[in-house]
């Protein structure tokens, strides 16, 4: 009854609602009751495309999918941050494929057909996707078609389902693959030059020009005598709209509490250390100890001289000096305190090969019986990889049988430390948690001197009373600010506090400046207005913020009012050059040589040889320079032209026709710009399907 009830009370609003619809359904007519279902529904879409909402459960079941597959690939159900973030972008990259770019492709004729598919998988052409996935790689590093094989010949016998999992994500891919093959090639049929244009881009790019010329850069100061009208501004916003489309982004300023440790937390750790160190120097018990006293246990690992020293410098240093059973007393590197026992040495290697037959060992007395069988025929000289092929539950189809591989301490196998001691050559058995294993350690590097050293190490912990204290001051900002950036700047002035500003704040921003896991912070900015304060954010329980919303930018063509000092800017500065322009062809008004025209502007004549489109080096000069001297006749004074970076007057002194631009340097030029145009087609489709990504509000 009790959990029914929680269920209820869990449960009262949702019904609610639901109730308060049924009743609407009688007063409203269906199609209104719709419109406010689908806007009830809309606060929880993923995203849009195409005009399909994305929901949350469609968007989660994928997820779940791509979670199975990483699990499939990599053995392990648990997903860190990094492995989370790329199930996500799996998850949205297969919803884009199925809603926008393979219907894009379909619509262009283009399709797999089933012998097609088979001929991807087990023919001929074998696809790029199974050709690169490493369960198919064989020993010389290249593709095993018999491990492919194998592969789809276990499907039907795996009663987990996992392989038909992974054989279905690899034929989706392979799909998606030959559609965008096929539809690359298809466009790459358009990327056609003619004969005209292959001649003529080689002609421009092999003409070379000597030029003489002066040049009058523009100002950088802005010219405050220059106006620029309204209408000019909204003139320029509406010609140049397309280019002004921006993502969703923020401006903030905020105010940041970092609980440290005080002076009396430190004091406080010190001595607890130090009470304790009687018992660390003498305990029998050392890996209890740690578990009940240090902040982290006993490291089993083996050190050699110089693995400590990225660690602790201090550690390092006294491991390799002091004997067994000598203890370092406690030391302090920043609010952490260390003590440390030397609590055995060893003569090992770095690195052991080992080779094992695992055995199950539900039945031990089984298991041991099977061991002992094995290790008789074994010691009689038979192969151990032959044995371990017939015997060994282990078997991984792109590895000998038998063989575990090179291991490093960091490497092995939980509980497989015995093969860094173990003689090579010898056999001999271990039980882990995978069952019994049959061992054999074929080689070794040289054994040298390593260290197993206990550490004690407390850290100074911020105590309740100095949290509160930096917990008060976040909040004293926080309640008189009252949600209003008026009286934020006004208080953080009292308080002495100097807020700090972060630009350009994305959607989902997991950071901000330098400080990770932020995605509280950045979920409440995309929520507030301009201008709005927040209440505390606490981060990693280590950080309180209290955060100012200075600017607010949504995704699309921002307003011409939201951006008219910028545009007012880039008109003054057209204005300015413009007047630049009229001013030197004022001041050089009829003359007729360069070197006089230089005197009068107070510059000199440079000269520059082999200016083409195609030379060396022409990048580095300003390309519409290049574009007037690739149309100006020959020793004929040209100017005053207005360029990028400032005014020009030149004369072409001389023309050369050279090879060095040739037709596969023009072919490859043109191959070039087409895959420029290749990449932006993901964007330009995303773009024409209104693609929406609002996945920044869940995840």
């Amino acid at each position: 009854m009790a959990v029914l009830e929680k269920i209820r009370v869990k449960m009262g609003v949702f019904i609610t609602a639901i109730i308060g619809l049924a009743l609407l359904s009688f007063i409203l007519d269906a199609d209104t009751l719709q419109s406010a279902l689908s806007m009830f529904s809309s606060k929880y879409d993923v995203g849009e495309m195409n005009g399909k909402a994305i929901s949350y459960q469609d968007f989660q079941k994928r997820v779940e999918y791509f979670s199975r597959v990483n699990q499939l690939m990599t053995g392990s159900a648990a997903l860190d941050e990094k492995s989370s973030e790329m199930v996500n972008q799996s998850a949205w990259q297969d919803l884009l494929s199925d809603n926008v770019l393979i219907p894009t492709i379909k619509a262009a004729g283009i399709a797999v057909g089933e012998e097609e598919l088979f001929d991807l998988s087990q023919g001929s052409s074998v696809s790029q996707v199974l050709l690169r996935e490493q369960a198919f790689i064989g020993q010389d590093g290249q593709f095993d078609r018999n491990l492919l094989v194998q592969f789809i010949r276990a499907i039907p016998q795996d009663n987990t389902g996992n392989l038909a999992t992974y054989w279905d994500y690899l034929e989706k891919n392979m799909i998606v693959d030959q559609m965008v093959g096929k539809y690359v090639t298809l466009l790459s049929k358009s990327n056609i030059q003619n004969p005209v244009e292959l001649r003529r881009a080689i002609e421009d790019n092999n003409i070379t020009s000597d030029v003489s010329f002066i040049i009058q850069p523009y100002g950088f100061a802005e010219d405050t005598t220059i106006t620029v009208s309204r209408k000019e501004v909204r003139d320029y916003y509406n010609k140049h709209k397309h280019s002004f489309e921006q993502a969703a982004s923020r401006d903030i300023e905020y105010a940041v509490f970092e609980v440290v440790p005080s002076l009396e937390d430190v004091a406080a750790a010190e001595n607890e250390i130090e009470k304790m160190m009687e018992e660390f120097s003498t305990t029998n018990n050392m890996r209890g100890f740690l578990v009940r006293n240090s902040d982290k246990p006993l490291d089993t690992y083996f050190y050699k001289a110089g693995e400590l020293a990225s660690k602790s410098p201090v550690l390092d240093s006294f491991a390799f000096k002091a004997k067994v059973g000598e203890v370092l007393e406690p030391f302090k590197e920043g609010d952490l305190f260390r003590a440390a026992k030397v609590m055995t040495t060893k003569q090992i290697p770095d690195s052991v090969f080992v080779q094992h037959i695992l055995l199950l060992n539900t039945d031990r007395a089984a298991a041991a019986k099977s061991a002992d069988s094995l290790m008789g025929v074994l010691t009689k000289g038979a192969d151990f990889s032959q044995v371990a092929a017939q015997h060994s539950l282990d078997q991984n189809p792109n590895v000998t049988p038998g063989d575990l591989g090179w291991m490093t301490q960091a490497t092995m196998i939980p509980g497989f430390d015995t093969c860094f001691v173990a003689p090579a050559g010898k056999l001999f058995t271990l039980e882990t948690t995978y069952g019994l294993h049959i061992l054999k350690v074929t080689e070794r590097t040289k054994p040298v001197n390593k260290v197993q050293l206990a550490v004690f190490e407390k850290s100074a912990v911020a105590s309740r009373e100095t949290f509160q204290t930096y917990y008060s001051q976040a909040n004293e900002l926080a309640s008189k600010s009252d949600g209003k950036i008026e009286n934020f700047n006004k208080i953080t002035q009292e308080m002495g506090i100097y807020p700090m500003p972060a630009y350009n704040i994305a959607e989902g921003a997991k950071s901000i400046a330098n400080y990770s896991n932020a995605r509280e912070i950045t979920r409440w900015v995309y929520q507030a207005s301009k201008g709005d304060v927040s209440q505390i954010i606490s981060l990693d329980n280590k950080y309180f913020f209290v955060v100012a919303v200075t600017q607010v930018r949504e995704r699309g063509v921002p307003s011409v009012e939201s951006i008219e000092k910028e545009l007012a800017k880039v008109l003054r500065k057209e204005k300015s050059d413009l007047k630049m322009l009229a001013s030197v062809k004022e001041q050089v008004a009829g003359m007729s040589s360069l070197e006089e025209m230089a005197d009068k502007l107070g510059t000199t004549v440079s000269r520059q040889t082999g200016v083409s489109f195609g030379a060396p080096g022409a990048q580095q000069f300003d390309p519409k320079f290049v574009g007037f001297v690739a149309g100006a006749p020959l020793n004929t004074l040209v100017g005053p032209v207005a360029g990028n970076v400032g005014v020009y007057i030149f004369n072409v002194d001389s023309r050369d026709t050279g090879a060095f631009f040739t037709e596969d340097d023009a072919k490859a030029s043109k191959n070039q710009a087409f895959g420029y145009q290749i990449q932006m087609i993901p964007s330009i489709l995303e773009k024409s399907a209104k693609v929406k990504d609002n996945r920044a509000k869940f995840f």
